[in-house]
């Protein structure tokens, strides 16, 4: 039997052979609040990657609201929820995004990864199946492996291709089909074709789970997310407060009261996971607040996005195409896409290169990620150092 030696040096030989191929991901320190521009290394940053679309990260009124339920109600809670882990700020919080989304109920979690790996196991059982988008996030992959129910897969937004799947979970004799997509696929900022995934679950009688991590708070009328944006109504959403909501950390599910109650009493991460802290959750409740008022800062948003797009294509950068304010410049490799951020860095940009397993091999990028809070000035000088950054690599003749 190998000793803890040789398990150790195993592992230090697998780290080896993940930096040889260019794909060790090392994490730089930001001293200060998250924002438009950080302090890394001792100088300020443009930042350019942050899933801080409505710049509310650093607000004062945030902050304050997160400074005032802690010194009403403590720190934290020192206890999962059903023993004594509630408390009322959590259930106001539950009922206001319930609301936001017009659903009937809403459940916190610590993430919105523990939303989504802790949502089929306690609905779908072995009887049921669940067709998944071949592109869904991590945790919707992991949650479906828990549960019980048949898998099926479709590829990425393929209509033709989930009908056929969709069929083929019919045929095979199961009691209830949930689809599960992504609102927002993050690494390509694709939006899901949900007119069209909705259309089909009516047709072949199935319920539409839509994981709206990278919508929330900005696309759709209000913000209420990528179902609003193409007005159509969806069975159940899950989403999170770390992104567009404030950025701190916090999953939730919404959707038909009768599902939110069977997750309370069988979703393991919610019955095995501390409660969120009071500042989170009432930062949370005044995020919402911010939000629904927050049409400037949206537009915003989205005018900045349309000019940084055209920038970059202009000076010659492969896009992928959309709408969304998560731009990727792909590169191909993850060696260029390492050399292309640390070219960045040097002048004074912060962006991270994405690469295998977070995307395929071969289709490395730098994803940029937009926001409201950024002004021209800012957009001007993150384009010319993405030209200088470009030509300094050979990305750009």
């Amino acid at each position: 039997m190998a000793d803890k030696s040789a398990f150790l040096a195993y592992l230090d030989e697998s780290l080896r052979g993940i930096e040889a191929e260019g794909l060790l991901k090392r994490e730089r320190e930001i001293a200060g609040a998250q924002g438009v521009r950080v302090r890394m290394g001792g100088r300020e940053m443009l930042n350019l990657c942050a899933n801080n679309y409505l710049g509310l990260a650093d607000d004062p009124r945030l902050i304050a609201a997160a400074e005032a339920a802690m010194a009403g109600h403590g720190y934290g809670m020192a206890s999962v929820r059903f023993i004594c882990g509630t408390q009322d700020l959590h259930r106001a919080l539950e009922a206001r995004i319930a609301r936001f989304l017009g659903k009937e109920d809403a459940i916190l979690f610590a993430a919105c990864f523990d939303a989504n790996g802790g949502l089929f196991e306690p609905l779908l059982g072995a009887e049921d199946a669940i067709i998944s988008d071949s592109l869904n996030h991590a945790s919707i992959i992991d949650g479906v492996r828990l549960s019980k129910a048949r898998r099926y897969r479709y590829a990425n937004s393929d209509m033709d291709d989930l009908e056929t799947q969709l069929k083929a979970a019919r045929a095979g004799g199961a009691r209830f089909v949930m689809i599960a997509t992504d609102g927002v696929f993050s690494m390509d900022g694709y939006l899901a074709k949900l007119p069209e995934i909705t259309a089909l679950a009516e047709r072949h009688g199935a319920m539409v789970m839509v994981d709206d991590c990278h919508a929330t708070g900005f696309m759709g009328p209000e913000g209420r997310g990528t179902p609003a944006h193409f007005g159509v109504e969806v069975d159940i959403l899950t989403g999170t407060l770390g992104k567009a909501l404030g950025g701190a950390l916090g999953g939730y599910v919404a959707g038909p009261r009768a599902v939110v109650e069977v997750l309370r009493q069988r979703a393991r991460p919610y019955l095995f996971s501390n409660a969120l802290p009071p500042a989170v959750v009432g930062a949370g409740l005044a995020a919402l607040d911010i939000v629904e008022g927050a049409n400037d800062l949206r537009a915003r948003l989205f005018e900045n996005a349309r000019y940084w797009r055209a920038g970059l294509a202009e000076a010659g950068f492969t896009l992928l195409a959309g709408e969304h304010p998560i731009v990727p410049v792909m590169l191909g490799e993850a060696g260029l896409a390492q050399a292309m951020a640390a070219e960045l860095a040097l002048r004074g940009v912060h962006v991270a290169g994405f690469f295998f397993p977070v995307v395929p091999k071969g289709a490395a990028r730098i994803r940029t990620q937009m926001n409201a809070r950024l002004g021209r000035d800012d957009l001007d000088f993150g384009l010319e150092a993405f030209r200088a950054a470009g030509r300094a690599t050979g990305v750009l003749a």
